[in-house]
């Protein structure tokens, strides 16, 4: 017997996904530069981010996909923070709850023509552009996390 909420009606089942993908940056002429994927209708910008492949560690999820989504050749620096979120299916009666685990990546190679069928467009922003262009606040969060990282590694230096 299915569980009730209480309105009366049936409770959508819960199931849990799990993702993960990266903050590709690189300095240019000292600016920072960030890559984002875009969608043109409506124009929604995003980090690159998937779901794992069987067998496949968080770590090497986020670095396949920001390969296929991207176009470029990225390397892991950091662990930036996890994020998650709600969302339903409008044809079914399930509720998902997603988490996303985020890495700090450097592009060491590729290009942005080279990415997947995935997203229309993939660019490089500067930093303030892309915190003001991400659709996503909890992305832009992520995005200012990478930053403060990618600050701390430069006073170390």
């Amino acid at each position: 017997m299915g569980r009730k909420n209480s309105a009366g009606g049936r409770r959508p089942r819960v199931e849990e996904p799990v993702s993960s993908g990266g903050v590709v940056y690189q300095w240019v002429d000292g600016q920072l530069e960030v890559v984002l994927c875009g969608r043109d209708e409506p124009v929604r910008w995003s980090l690159a981010k998937g779901t794992p492949d069987p067998g496949e560690t968080l770590e090497e999820t986020a670095l396949r996909e920001v390969q296929e989504e991207t176009g470029l050749v990225p390397v892991i620096e950091d662990r930036i923070r996890s994020i998650d979120y709600w969302f339903s299916d409008k044809d079914s009666e399930v509720r998902f709850h997603k988490t996303v685990h985020f890495y700090l990546m450097k592009c060491t190679g590729g290009d942005v023509s080279l990415h997947d069928p995935e997203f229309d467009v993939v660019e490089w922003f500067p930093y303030e552009k892309a915190v003001a262009s991400l659709a996503y606040p909890n992305e832009a969060d992520v995005l200012r996390q990478a930053f403060n990282l990618i600050t701390q590694k430069e006073r170390a230096v």
